[in-house]
């Protein structure tokens, strides 16, 4: 009987590892919102943004634009890099994830000022990646870019 109750304890235990495995996984594509407000924050690649012509980018970074294409007061997304380049203010260039922080879509567009993801309207504004609208709680976690001249490139 020992035995029997053993397994019965393994099986349960591998039963609700594999459950939270399959609902952790839904989390972006439709969980709960406060699964995916509890989730960690996209990485980014060193926490930060350059501005002006500052680098750091003497790793080798990979090349994501010319200045001249990222409009001032709008941007652009990198949808392949999965990061998305803002002006804020003419020579000020911020970058951010392009994963919503809501439930992990990619933002689409930059307008008006902010970031917009389409699949529920969560806007980020533009200077620093925080919540102008909701759904979306957190703010899109910094990417670290550098700029040099007139190119812009991803540290």
């Amino acid at each position: 009987m020992g035995d029997t109750t053993r397994r019965r304890t393994v099986l349960a235990a591998g039963a609700a590892t594999l459950a939270g495995t399959v609902l952790s996984g839904c989390g972006s594509d439709g969980g709960s919102d406060a699964a995916a407000d509890n989730a960690p924050a996209a990485p980014s690649a060193g926490g930060g943004s350059a501005s002006g012509g500052s680098g750091g980018g003497a790793g080798g970074g990979q090349a994501l634009a010319q200045t001249s294409e990222i409009p001032v007061g709008g941007g652009k997304v990198f949808k392949d890099q999965k990061v998305v380049v803002t002006q804020p203010m003419a020579g000020q260039f911020k970058a951010f994830s392009a994963t919503c922080t809501h439930q992990g879509c990619s933002v689409a567009t930059v307008k008006d000022g902010n970031i917009v993801c389409p699949c529920h309207q969560s806007l980020f504004k533009i200077a620093d990646g925080t919540v102008a609208g909701g759904p979306a709680t957190r703010p899109l976690a910094a990417a670290k870019i550098s700029v040099e001249g007139d190119k812009i490139t991803l540290a």
